[in-house]
């Protein structure tokens, strides 16, 4: 899944992001495009939480204020947090655009995973 060099140099990487990570894979290989969504914020957050600010106890939009995060990456929040907690007057996702709108879904997961790559290599160790 990851295809850009990060460059020579270590870096700091979260034990929990890293599991969370084999699961992003797992769900992106069956097509699980909005599970993608969502556990590839749950790898930034961990990430975040382990690497670049112990301690944070906010949720994670706060938590990605914070940290400094892009607006694309806020936006990727918006869109979990919209799959997550349901809206009864405007579903996130619904049966028919799960089975008629798998490209842009698709496309949505892809870059979902871009991000996460990119949250999780934020922090160069030595």
């Amino acid at each position: 899944m990851e295809e850009q060099p990060r460059g020579e140099s270590s870096f700091l990487l979260s034990e929990q992001a890293c599991a969370l990570t084999a699961e992003v894979q797992a769900v992106f290989c069956a097509g699980a495009w909005a599970a993608v969504i969502i556990l590839a914020l749950a790898v930034v957050d961990s990430a975040l939480r382990e690497t670049e600010l112990p301690g944070f106890t906010g949720n994670t939009q706060q938590l990605l204020a914070q940290a400094g995060a892009t607006p694309r990456l806020q936006a990727l929040c918006r869109r979990r947090n919209a799959l997550v907690h349901l809206n009864p007057e405007s579903p996130a996702i619904t049966v028919d655009q799960q089975w008629l709108n798998r490209d842009q879904l698709e496309a949505e997961a892809r870059q979902a995973v871009e991000l996460m790559f990119e949250a999780f290599y934020w922090s160069p160790g030595t």
